[in-house]
């Protein structure tokens, strides 16, 4: 084989040892948990697929079909996968999680984002762009296809994010909407009381960022023991048609069920379509509806819109 070839090989096994560390999969149990890699990718892809049949999960991940079954079996015993007959087909079974796995999905998930979060956090915001390029690079090579959204970055708040948060608000529900300064002075009551008041262990603010710039954002809050409170959902015009939205409500909701909320709450606008579009989308049903009133230098009709988790 020529040495060029060999050259590349081994900048191939370099980076796959590099890399494989770096994520921790060479550990026992993967993300601090006794399952596999294995085991943990067969819980994602059924939560993803929701409800697949064992042919279908092993055509799916290019298992042999007997390696998954004994897989199948393991998760099966340990309460984490249940399988049911298909209404269609009784001798098809159907998997699906139990809620004893679903709960070990968001915790893993959650770690799992956290150790991405720690890789890309030393790095410098050009850093992280071309890092998340270079990933995208690959899989475009990989796969033939091209990533589905450019790349963003999901993180929590840091300094300077929240003033971000007020500025756009106030400039987008100008710009789109005609709001007067009135709301931005509200946003930055609700991000004072936020930094104020703030519990790590049960609220979160979460910035989504792109090259470098903040696109977007969302806020998590303790309204009571029980009832969460999703606000300041927003996502720059720059960064729309990503999936961003979508994604942070996702964050809201797998956080509350964690941080063991029965009930997110949000307040919205009934003239803010594509954010009750992304509400009713997660499951989110508006449960109150207000009367006319003048607030923010417009006639609005505010609605209260309840998640049960």
């Amino acid at each position: 084989m020529p040495a060029q070839s060999n050259e590349r090989l081994d900048a191939v096994r370099r980076f796959n040892r590099l890399y494989t560390q770096r994520i921790g999969v060479l550990q026992e149990g993967y993300l601090h948990s006794p399952l596999t890699l294995p085991q943990v990718r067969v819980l994602y892809e059924i939560l993803r697929e929701r409800p697949p049949a064992a042919a279908e999960l092993a055509r799916e991940l290019d298992l042999d079909p007997a390696y998954l079954s004994r897989i199948l079996n393991r998760l099966g015993r340990d309460g984490l996968v249940r399988r049911t007959p298909s209404a269609g087909d009784g001798r098809r079974r159907l998997l699906s999680l139990s809620p004893k796995g679903r709960r070990l999905i968001d915790t893993l998930q959650d770690r799992s984002r956290a150790d991405a979060a720690g890789l890309l956090r030393p790095l410098p915001a050009a850093g992280q762009a071309e890092l998340l390029g270079a990933m995208a690079t690959i899989e475009r090579v990989l796969t033939g296809e091209r990533p589905s959204a450019l790349p963003y970055l999901l993180r929590l708040h840091q300094p300077g994010d929240v003033g971000w948060v007020v500025s756009a608000h106030g400039r987008l529900y100008a710009d789109e909407y005609g709001w007067d300064m009135s709301f931005e002075g509200h946003v930055a009551g609700i991000v004072q009381h936020f930094i104020e008041h703030y519990d790590p262990a049960r609220e979160r603010c979460w910035i989504a960022e792109r090259d470098g710039q903040q696109v977007g954002s969302v806020f998590l809050v303790k309204k009571s023991a029980t009832v969460a409170k999703l606000r300041l959902l927003i996502v720059d015009p720059s960064a729309r048609g990503l999936g961003i939205g979508a994604r942070l409500v996702e964050e809201c909701t797998r956080f509350a069920r964690q941080a063991g909320y029965r009930t997110v709450t949000l307040w919205t606008n009934s003239i803010l379509d594509a954010a009750r579009h992304l509400y009713e989308h997660a499951g989110y049903r508006m449960v109150e509806r207000g009367a006319p009133e003048r607030r923010f230098g417009k006639d609005l009709v505010f609605e209260t819109w309840e998640l049960t988790l």
